[in-house]
């Protein structure tokens, strides 16, 4: 990846939605893991949103998610969705375009 595009990368901001149900383990791993990325990845870069579906039913409903825990990465695009407790660090850090593609 060239220098300006590496730091074109470094610059976007980032508006993430996690869906979570209740306060399951999975969903307490789900934002434990995206609270670690997004400060180690994106300190000062995003906007995390956390939506219970039990209370926000509408959202998830508009949002159209099947499975919780799940991780919808809103801006920049293209939208991506993550499923499950977001505990494989790599796989996140490529759907999220914070780690190159090899």
């Amino acid at each position: 990846m060239s220098r300006a595009a590496e730091l074109s990368r470094t610059k976007l901001r980032y508006t993430l939605r996690l869906y979570v149900t209740g306060t399951t383990p999975m969903s307490r791993r789900a934002i434990m893991n995206i609270n670690g990325i997004c400060a180690e990845h994106l300190a000062g870069r995003y906007d995390l949103e956390i939506l219970d579906i039990y209370q926000h039913p509408r959202s998830a409903k508009d949002e159209r998610i099947v499975a919780t825990p799940t991780l919808v990465k809103v801006l920049p695009h293209p939208l991506r969705r993550i499923f499950g407790d977001l505990s494989n660090r790599e796989r996140v850090l490529l759907d999220l375009d914070l780690k190159p593609k090899e």
